[in-house]
């Protein structure tokens, strides 16, 4: 054999050992250790990489449970099920929160809405709104280009043809990323037991509102009245109405007395119960 090539073959195999002793002993030296409590809540998430709990993906989660930073309750998507998974894994209690549910806080589309221009640009909200605040004349309005439901992984909206998004409430996992993606914070998650809720976020005075939407929230105060509201479930806060108590049948009655019709009720409310009078029955029979 070539004295040549048998120096380079031993060179080369030497400088081979050499290189891996070194990644073996840096592998070693700089490994960082993984929780398997942290890989177990990992594989029981759902994946989706969210952010509605907070931090900026699964893994990031999974390591702020097991460190005790975040409670082991805050996967929207995974709800109930996942808790109760994270909670054998850590070997503690943990209570579900109340599941919730997107919802739309505009109901001002082509129809009930004053457009200032014909916008023809990019269709993303974000892009429209720079210029001149956007096509829309109610400047807390809905912009109608559907960005939400572009960013919805779960495929849980669409956009109706009076231009604005619907929620698809059996698919929603309240992951919170339509409402990071709305410029004009039209998206919200409220408790899915939530009867009713005010579809409005203008801060507007009355002859303001009525000038651009008409089914906008004028600050007309009905909904707060005593006798529309009389347990103070509904509260105003400036120029707009706060629900305080989500169960109250009142809202029902708001729904109904509310002049623009700015409320949108959610949980169809029950039907009276039907009262049999025995009196009148005995006296027939």
């Amino acid at each position: 054999m070539d004295p040549v090539f048998l120096s380079s073959i031993l060179t080369l195999g030497g400088l081979g050992l050499l290189f891996g002793a070194g990644l073996a002993y840096a592998a070693k030296k700089f490994a960082v250790y993984v929780d398997p409590k942290v890989e177990q809540i990992i594989e029981a998430l759902p994946g989706a990489n969210c952010g509605a709990c907070g931090k900026p993906g699964c893994s990031a989660y999974a390591e702020a449970v097991v460190k005790g930073e975040t409670p082991p309750n805050m996967c929207s998507p995974g709800g109930a099920d996942v808790t109760e998974k994270i909670a054998r894994i850590l070997g503690v209690k943990a209570e579900a929160t109340e599941p919730k549910v997107a919802v739309v806080q505009c109901q001002g589309g082509r129809a009930e809405a004053v457009e200032k221009y014909a916008y023809e640009g990019v269709q993303d909200c974000s892009a429209a709104e720079l210029i001149g605040g956007g096509s829309k004349a109610c400047s807390y309005g809905c912009l109608g280009l559907g960005s939400c439901v572009k960013a919805c992984p779960f495929d849980a909206m669409y956009m109706s043809d009076n231009g604005l998004p619907v929620v698809f409430e059996e698919k929603c996992t309240a992951c919170n990323i339509c409402v990071t993606t709305c410029p004009r914070g039209i998206m919200a998650l409220i408790p899915r037991s939530q009867k009713v809720y005010l579809a409005c976020v203008s801060q507007d005075k009355a002859k303001a509102v009525k000038s651009v939407c008409t089914v906008g929230c004028f600050a007309c105060k009905i909904c707060v009245m005593p006798k529309v509201t009389p347990d103070g479930s509904i509260e105003m806060n400036e120029n707009l109405p706060v629900i305080k108590n989500i169960h109250s049948d009142n809202l029902y009655t708001a729904y109904d007395k509310c002049p623009s019709k700015s409320y949108v009720i959610r949980i169809p409310r029950p039907e009276p119960e039907i009262v049999e009078d025995t009196v009148s029955a005995e006296s027939q029979s």
